[in-house]
C-alpha cells in the first residue's frame, strides 16, 4: 500500500497517506512506493502525521515549497530533507489586493452520452429533486411560530411529499442598504427553489423585508405553490399556517417522479473541516465529477472565494473569455477589499482543525479546495444571490462558511449540494447536502454524517472510477434517496451578514 504520495513531479513536499514513524525510508524518485536499499533515498527526521507534508529535498529558508505543482509559500527556516513542513517552517507569501493578466488555457470538457434522473417538473419549468413543503419568515421574529407551523403539519409527509420544513433566520428587519438587499434576495430564490413543490412565506406584518416588500424581488410565481400569510393580520397564526399548508399539500402531493434529462442537474460544491488529503482525494474526485455532469450538459457552482486565494490565476485562465477573467478578477478583490474594509487580514487562514489535519497555509488549502472545480471551462461568474444562468462550471460570490456558503449555492439554484470533508460535520443546508469524506478513518467512525467515502482513491479504486461511482450516488439521491442529515432531519440555512444592525 502506498504510504505517501508526491503529487506533482515539481513538488519539494510528499504528503504522507498513513502516520509515517521517524526513520522510515522514502525513495527520492517514488515516494511511498519502493524499499530501502532498493534505490536511492533518505531517512524521515521526525514523525509525519497522516495529511501533512514532509521535504523531499533540503529547501533553504525564504524559497518558495512547491505543493500541487505550485507555490503554498515560503520557508521560514532551513528546511532539511525528512523534515516535517507545516506552520512551524512555512508561512503564507500572499500580500495584499493583486493585478492579474488574462492568460487563457482554453480547457475544454468532451460530451458524453445523457443520463437521467428522477425529478419532478414544476409549473415554471424548473426540475426538483425533492417534493418538500417549505415555510420561509420574512423575520426572525416569527421564526418560532414557522416551527411550530411545521411541528404541527408533519402529518403531511405521506405519498410524494418528502418533507415539512420551516426555515429559521434572523434577519428581515433592522438592516440597511446592500445587507437587507441580500436578505430579501436570497429568501426570494429560495421562495422559487424547485424543491419546494409548495411555499409559505410567513410574514410578522411590521418588518422591513414585509411580505409587500418581498414581493417585488420574488416577482412572478405560480399562487397555488406560493402563498402568504402575515401573523398580525389574523387570530391564530398556527392554526392559519397549518391550514394553508394542507392546502399547498394537497397540491403538491399531486407532482409525482418523473425522468429527466441530468443537464438539468445544478450541483454546488464546497468542502469544510479539510484536511491534508481533502485535496487529494475528496476534491478532486468533486472533480472529476463535476467534469462528468458537465459533459452531460449539466451544471456546477464552486464558492468559497477566499479559498480561491493563491489559486485564483488557475480559475481566470480558465475563463470561457475575457469578460468572465474580469468578473473573476472583481469577484477575487472585491473579497479582499471586504477584508481589508472590516480590519482584518485577507489571508487570516486556515483554521485551527485545518492546520491539524496537515493544512498550512491559505495557498496550501486553496490549490486543494479549488481541485472540486476539475478541469472544465468557467461558464458563469455569479454575484451572491444570483441564479445560475449558464450550463456548466460557474463561480459564485460568498464566504468560506459552510452554512452560508451552501445556503449560497441553494439559492444561486443547486438542488444538491457537495461537501467535502476530511474532519466531518453533521450540518444540512436547504437542499440535500451529500458528505463526502477524504479519508476511510472518518467513513467508518462517522457514518451517520458521511454519505460517501473518497478514502478508497488510497485504496486502490482510480479516479475515474470513484468520479463515476460518486455520479451514479448523486443521481440516486437526486432520484428521491436521502443522504444521511435528511434521514436524521437537519434542514438549516444561514444568510450572508455585511451590514450594521439598527
Amino acid at each position: 500500500m502506498q504510504t505517501c504520495i508526491r503529487i506533482h513531479p515539481k513538488d519539494s513536499v510528499a504528503v504522507a497517506l498513513q502516520p509515517l514513524s521517524e526513520g522510515t525510508w522514502i525513495s527520492e524518485s517514488n515516494p511511498g512506493q519502493s524499499e530501502a536499499g532498493k534505490e536511492p533515498g533518505f531517512l524521515l527526521k521526525e514523525d509525519i502525521p497522516a495529511g501533512h507534508k514532509f521535504a523531499l529535498t533540503d529547501i533553504p529558508a525564504g524559497s518558495p515549497v512547491i505543493k500541487y505543482g505550485e507555490p503554498i509559500g515560503t520557508a521560514c527556516a532551513d528546511i532539511p530533507q525528512g523534515a516535517h513542513v507545516h506552520t512551524h517552517n512555512l508561512k503564507t507569501a500572499l500580500d495584499g489586493v493583486l493585478s492579474y493578466t488574462y492568460r487563457p488555457t482554453h480547457p475544454s470538457v468532451a460530451a458524453t452520452e445523457e443520463a437521467f434522473f428522477q425529478g419532478y417538473r414544476r409549473s415554471d419549468g424548473k426540475a426538483g429533486v425533492r417534493n418538500e413543503l417549505w415555510i420561509i419568515p420574512t423575520v426572525g421574529c416569527v421564526n418560532d411560530v414557522a416551527a411550530a407551523i411545521a411541528r404541527q403539519a408533519q402529518d403531511l409527509v405521506n405519498g410524494s411529499i418528502d418533507a415539512v420544513v420551516s426555515f429559521s433566520h434572523p434577519y428581515g428587519c433592522s438592516q440597511m442598504g446592500e445587507d437587507q438587499e441580500n436578505t430579501r434576495q436570497i429568501l426570494a430564490d429560495l421562495i422559487h427553489h424547485p424543491n419546494a413543490g409548495g411555499v409559505l412565506v410567513l410574514g410578522l406584518g411590521c418588518e422591513n423585508s414585509n411580505i409587500g416588500e418581498l414581493k417585488k424581488y420574488i416577482g412572478d410565481y405560480d399562487p397555488e405553490r406560493i402563498r402568504f400569510l402575515v401573523a398580525q393580520e389574523c387570530d391564530d397564526e398556527i392554526e392559519e399556517g397549518v391550514s394553508i399548508l394542507r392546502s399547498l399539500a394537497e397540491y403538491a402531493g399531486k407532482a409525482k417522479r418523473e425522468p429527466i434529462s441530468c443537464s438539468e442537474l445544478v450541483i454546488g460544491m464546497k468542502c469544510g473541516g479539510s484536511d491534508g488529503l481533502s485535496g487529494i482525494t475528496a476534491n478532486p474526485t468533486v472533480g472529476g465529477f463535476s467534469d462528468l455532469l458537465i459533459s452531460k450538459g449539466g451544471t456546477t457552482i464552486l464558492t468559497e472565494v477566499p479559498e480561491m486565494f493563491g489559486a485564483e490565476t488557475l480559475l481566470m485562465n480558465r475563463c470561457e473569455n475575457e469578460a468572465l477573467f474580469d468578473q473573476t478578477v472583481k469577484l477575487i478583490n472585491d473579497f479582499k477589499n471586504y477584508f481589508t474594509a472590516h480590519g482584518q487580514s485577507i489571508y487570516e487562514n486556515p483554521s485551527p482543525g485545518n492546520k491539524k489535519g496537515g493544512i498550512s497555509t491559505l495557498e496550501d488549502k486553496s490549490l486543494g479546495c479549488t481541485q472540486k472545480s476539475g478541469s472544465a471551462p468557467v461558464k458563469g461568474v455569479l454575484s451572491y444571490g444570483e441564479p445560475v444562468k449558464n450550463r456548466g462550471l460557474n463561480l459564485l460570490s460568498a464566504p468560506g462558511n459552510d452554512l452560508v456558503a451552501s445556503t449560497a449555492l441553494a439559492a444561486s439554484g443547486a438542488q444538491i449540494v457537495l461537501f467535502t470533508t476530511g474532519r466531518g460535520t453533521p450540518f444540512a443546508s436547504p437542499v440535500p447536502t451529500v458528505k463526502i469524506s477524504s479519508n476511510t478513518p472518518l467513513y467508518e467512525k462517522k457514518k451517520n454524517w458521511i454519505d460517501f467515502n473518497c478514502g478508497a482513491l488510497l485504496e486502490g479504486t482510480s479516479l475515474s472510477e470513484l468520479s463515476e461511482q460518486l455520479f451514479d450516488y448523486v443521481l440516486r439521491v437526486a432520484s428521491g434517496e436521502q443522504v444521511k442529515s435528511e434521514a436524521a432531519g437537519f434542514h438549516d440555512m444561514a444568510i450572508f451578514k455585511q451590514g450594521v444592525t439598527l
